[in-house]
């Protein structure tokens, strides 16, 4: 079987022993990994830069001076130790964010509290319903093996019913669901928590040790990489060289020449095809990716991008049918990352980290997000004097800010951000939105998630093989899912698969 792609004008065809599709830290790690063994690769990328949902940008400010922001994703945690490693490794370093003074909590009613120390300044009922509910979750990641979260007790009742339906189970303290939830669902999978199950609420909390982990910010939003987080994929790509290719999507990826003839239905004209899967999957065997400027035959595959964008890719022959419904049911959250730039950090001068907490509103955190690095005046490294925001707007809200005009959701946004610290909020001399949802390349942020009922019925697919196809993303990692070190990891599981499978079979 061929398609008109096929036979497009003339591209390089190369010959490798694997085709990496992606260059974020998934794809690049997988690729990095190989070639240190001694495996010739080739990364296919469609857009013009490496680092996926990692980037470096900049804004200009009201005097036309540039600011640098990562418009993409940026923290590093403790347990996130693959990636600590590698960021050593690669001689990248890192710095602490910023977090000496109290933190502010806006209240149901937008009342406004200062506060130090780890608990919310809430009513003893509510805090003993916040500790409740989190007692509650810490235990469940107890009972899960969270590279199998599908065979915990209860997997399947978990799953099915909703994280929002879970709390109020277990809790009728509005305020303490907001504030519990607000960790997971605006926080990590940017949706609304009546949309993902229970399940995958305590895979998140699991995928970074505790639940308590995860409404942590200090231990969560731990360090920031000197000069960005993409600086990890720029360094990786840095090594492989002329082995990435950038600006060439890949169209078509031709995976077997195995068809099962009982599958043809020659009365309804329908051809032989693999709907049921094929033998020995992981094994090599014969793909050929077709990229606009470039066609790459290899043994193995690695699919590194996230699962909302597998179907961008044609398979010849198409995917088996498991694999082809499990991949519907992931879908990407949806999220504003808002930089707020401003003269100097002036909530330091009040007492405050510039931290905020307001489960329910639309904006529902916001930290102190001020750069560190080298400074091109005088030569030396340290922070920079200007006051960085960082805030972010999920699910609903974001739908709803998009629909505004331009200066109408500039208002609404820093009016949240006055709310928390002060008028002096409402005057950045730079602003930058980012908006993953429209680039076209990630369609959503942070990562994918399934919907109700997905991750006990198909999670088990997801990092199986198909074929000589391997997968790679932190969409599908088990620790530091959603986050870099969890791409990090998976590139370097798929790695390390073809290579082992390689050695076994020699």
């Amino acid at each position: 079987m061929s398609t008109a792609f096929e036979t497009s004008p003339a591209r390089p065809t190369l010959e490798r022993d694997v085709v990496v599709i992606g260059a974020g830290p998934a794809g690049l790690m997988a690729a990095y990994t190989l070639k240190k063994a001694g495996k010739s690769v080739a990364v296919i990328e469609a857009r013009q830069r490496v680092g996926g949902r990692t980037w470096n940008g900049a804004v200009r400010d009201i005097n036309g001076t540039e600011h640098f922001i990562e418009i993409g994703g940026q923290w590093i945690s403790p347990d996130q130790t693959r990636l600590i490693s590698l960021v050593d490794e690669l001689g990248l370093k890192t710095f602490k964010r910023y977090r000496d003074g109290d933190s502010v909590y806006l209240s149901p009613d937008g009342t406004r509290h200062t506060y130090s120390g780890d608990l919310m300044p809430v009513s003893d009922t509510t805090n003993a319903e916040m500790e409740k509910l989190i007692g509650l979750l810490n235990t469940k990641v107890m009972e899960m093996d969270v590279e199998r979260p599908w065979e915990m007790p209860d997997a399947t009742a978990l799953d099915s019913i909703s994280f929002t339906a879970w709390l109020k189970q277990h809790s009728d303290d509005q305020e303490a669901i907001d504030n519990v939830s607000i960790f997971v669902a605006s926080g990590m999978l940017t949706k609304p928590a009546h949309t993902f199950s229970a399940l995958q609420a305590i895979l998140m909390a699991a995928s970074a040790g505790s639940f308590s982990n995860l409404v942590d910010e200090d231990f969560i939003l731990d360090e920031r990489v000197v000069g960005g987080m993409q600086s990890v994929s720029l360094k990786m790509a840095e090594y492989l060289g002329d082995d990435v290719f950038l600006g060439s999507p890949v169209r078509q990826l031709n995976w077997t020449t195995e068809r099962d003839p009982a599958t043809a239905d020659q009365l309804n004209n329908v051809v032989a095809d693999v709907r049921n899967g094929v033998a020995n999957n992981g094994a090599p065997g014969e793909v050929i990716a077709y990229a606009d400027e470039v066609i790459v035959k290899a043994a193995n595959a690695v699919l590194a991008v996230p699962p909302n964008l597998y179907h961008r890719i044609q398979y010849v022959p198409p995917m088996p049918r498991e694999q082809m419904v499990a991949h519907q049911h992931l879908s990407m959250g949806l999220v504003i990352k808002i930089h707020a730039i401003y003269e100097t950090p002036f909530w330091r001068a009040k007492g405050l980290s510039g931290t905020g907490f307001g489960g329910g509103h639309m904006v529902q955190e916001v930290y102190d997000n001020t750069n560190y690095g080298p400074n091109a005046a005088n030569g030396t490294e340290g922070e920079d004097p200007h006051g960085v925001l960082v805030s972010f707007i999920s699910d609903v809200h974001a739908e709803a800010m998009w629909a505004l005009p331009e200066e109408e959701r500039k208002h609404r946004i820093l009016s949240e951000l006055a709310a928390y610290l002060g008028e002096e909020a409402m005057h950045p001399i730079a602003f930058y939105l980012s908006d993953m949802g429209a680039e076209e390349w990630t369609r959503g942020a942070y990562a994918a998630s399934y919907d109700l009922g997905g991750l006990s019925r198909w999670g088990d697919l997801q990092n199986q093989p198909t074929g000589p196809i391997y997968y790679a993303c932190s969409d599908i990692a088990a620790e530091g899912y959603q986050h870099v070190d969890g791409a990090v990891r998976q590139g370097e599981l798929a790695a390390n698969s073809i290579l082992q499978y390689a050695t076994v079979s020699a």
